[in-house]
């Protein structure tokens, strides 16, 4: 990955530290000085991308390297594909939390073979600056000398209703006075949807659980077996399940 070795390994709990905040700078660069910009490169068409952030404080949208195992930890995986589906203020939220984590990673990557009180002190030092996502969602101000923008963006429109691919199976109704007629009610409903199964664990239907459809496949999961909530649902115009998230980036 090209800059990805602007400088010699860090070595101390310093150097450590003020790779950290070179790669930090950088990907808050990203994320609000030059948001504009990283937006456009996030294009949900291109194959999976990455966002890095080097010890310079420059950023860069690129292909995750192709060297296993790579020299550093990777960051996030296709950031670009959600870029779409969310609102935009919601996406960035979502990258920057993924940002946060891959610093960290990396900081403790080169601190590995530091003892007890190094990695505590490198800990603290870190942990006095507020994180990516801190930033970004405006918890906390902006310290570093950084030209703050519009980080929702002026034009973003907010995403439309999730239609056919948040299109949950039908929940369970509502207790009903009668036990006997409840159990009507379920057992209807579940040999209606008999047929469906879980696309990730093969697990059968039932009215009680949260599911959501794939707009290429077409088969269902558990929401819970792909890590989408209701809440997030509710902001995915068009829903991929990982198999064909991944078939797309293999093409």
């Amino acid at each position: 990955m090209e800059g990805a070795s602007i400088s010699a390994n860090p070595r101390t709990v310093d150097e450590v530290f003020k790779d950290f905040k070179g790669r930090r700078s950088g990907m808050l660069k990203a994320l609000i000085t030059d948001v504009e910009d990283f937006y456009r490169q996030c294009d949900p068409e291109k194959e999976n991308l990455c966002l890095y952030g080097f010890p310079d404080e420059a950023w860069e949208v690129n292909l995750p390297a192709e060297e296993v195992p790579p020299e550093l930890p990777e960051p996030a995986l296709g950031i670009n594909f959600a870029r779409d589906g969310m609102q935009r203020k919601d996406w960035l939220a979502l990258v920057a939390v993924h940002s946060d984590a891959w610093l960290l990673a990396v900081a403790f990557y080169y601190g590995a073979r530091f003892d007890k009180n190094e990695r505590k002190r490198l800990f603290n030092m870190i942990n006095e600056l507020p994180t990516v996502f801190d930033v970004v969602t405006g918890k906390k101000p902006v310290k570093e000398k950084l030209a703050v923008n519009n980080i929702s963006g002026t034009k973003a429109k907010p995403a439309a209703k999730v239609q056919q691919v948040t299109q949950a199976k039908p929940a369970k109704p509502a207790p009903l006075p009668q036990k006997d007629e409840e159990d009507a009610l379920d057992d209807e409903d579940e040999e209606e949807h008999g047929d469906t199964f879980c696309g990730s664990c093969g697990g059968p239907y039932t009215a009680d659980e949260f599911w959501i459809g794939c707009d290429i496949c077409e088969k269902w999961y558990h929401g819970k077996c792909v890590k989408i909530t209701p809440a997030r649902a509710e902001h995915i115009k068009q829903y991929k399940c990982p198999s064909c998230t991944n078939k797309r980036a293999r093409t």
